[in-house]
């Protein structure tokens, strides 16, 4: 038998609009990519404020590289531990407020590594229904009883936590920007309940940073919870350029995940660039906030032009989906796109709940209006198809 399973699985993948498969991008992350040789409108990137491919982000790799090389060879505790690392943790502890921060190679690692080692069997995690599957794979991961409340839901919150006295620890997880619906947490509210009951609060705040807040800082800075939050998870990969996840918190916190979340203990280090890439993305965004400034000028003008024949739009951050329903018409609706120069990947199940199929639009600060208006004069007749066939 072997793998033989391995072709039903993928058959029924294909039958059912569920197949995965990945376009090559041969340029640079910006409004437009190039495939096949041919220039996509792209609206599909997390790369919010365009500093992918900015000149000093370029720069800042370019020269670390030069002076450390690229490589690390080790992970932080055996000999990768460089001085950028260091300036890089000194700069997001003061960029979120905290006292200190960890660098992680990604923010997957960051979410499992955080919640596997604050958590056990004796104790409890409650998150939200919505919550990323990185989040949600640490919790399954760290053998602690996993319970869901129901999305942004803080009546079934607080009852979960009534109910769970017997436990150690209690800790509370979720997203500050959920990834796929782009609504926003509650977060005044979750705060004040986890206080009550004296459990643990743990913020993904990865689509957050660099995008809320007065200077970017995110969701915390936003609601103005600095110092209230235990445990805040950000991404440098997305709003910030760079790639690269992080936990800030108090000091006593980063000490003990360097010594308990095996995703930091055993992987080799980010190479010196990447930090140099994210030290430059931070900077750029505390210097300079007219980024931010146009990125949700477009968020605000965009969920306009879509109000006028999408009734559902709420737009409460850069993500703005469009709910299609089946997989097979997402998909349809993405391949329409493509052959029109657009790039929206169709995201389905198991991304999202069965019947919720969808495209997800993520804007940029680079996107221009006429960027959004070709998006729009695309879209409408695609999805005035949609409709009638719904009617029919």
């Amino acid at each position: 038998m072997g793998l033989d399973f391995i072709l039903d699985e993928l058959k029924s993948l294909k039958d059912h609009a569920l197949m995965r498969e990945y376009k090559t991008i041969e340029s640079a992350q910006g409004p437009y990519v190039q495939i096949n040789g041919k220039s996509y409108l792209s609206f599909c990137s997390n790369n919010y404020l365009g500093l992918a491919d900015h000149p000093k982000i370029k720069q800042a790799a370019i020269a670390a590289i030069n002076q450390y090389g690229w490589g690390i060879g080790a992970s932080r505790l055996v000999a990768g531990n460089m001085i950028l690392h260091q300036e890089l943790e000194k700069k997001i502890a003061e960029f979120k407020s905290t006292e200190a921060a960890l660098l992680f190679p990604t923010g997957y690692m960051a979410n499992v590594g955080a919640v596997c080692a604050l958590v056990g069997r004796e104790d409890i995690i409650i998150g939200d229904k919505l919550n990323h599957a990185s989040i949600i794979d640490g919790c399954r991961q760290s053998g602690a009883t996993f319970r869901v409340y129901p999305h942004n839901n803080t009546s079934q919150l607080e009852s979960l936590l009534q109910r769970s006295s017997k436990y150690r620890r209690r800790m509370v997880v979720t997203d500050s920007v959920f990834s796929m619906d782009g609504d926003t947490a509650p977060l005044p509210e979750i705060v004040e309940i986890t206080q009550k009951y004296d459990a643990i609060l743990m913020v993904d705040d990865a689509h957050a940073t660099g995008v809320f807040g007065q200077h970017g800082k995110g969701m915390i800075e936003h609601y103005r919870l600095e110092g209230k939050i235990d445990i805040i998870m950000g991404s440098l990969s997305k709003a910030i350029g760079s790639i690269g996840g992080f936990i800030a918190g108090s000091k006593h916190l980063i000490d003990f995940l360097k010594n308990k979340a095996r995703s930091f203990i055993y992987t080799t280090a980010l190479p010196p660039a990447a930090c140099a890439a994210s030290l430059a993305g931070l900077t750029l965004i505390q210097e300079d906030t007219s980024l931010i400034d146009k990125l949700w000028e477009n968020v605000r003008y965009l969920k306009t032009q879509l109000s006028e024949f999408i009734s559902n739009i709420s737009a409460e951050s850069p993500i703005i989906p469009i709910i299609i329903g089946s997989a097979e018409d997402a998909l349809n609706l993405s391949t329409r796109l493509y052959e029109n120069g657009i790039l929206i990947p169709a995201i389905r199940p198991p991304t999202v709940p069965l019947g919720t199929s969808r495209l997800r639009i993520s804007l940029m600060a680079t996107h221009s209006k006429e960027d959004i208006n070709r998006l729009i004069n695309t879209l409408k007749p695609q999805m005035a198809q949609i409709a009638q066939k719904v009617t029919i």
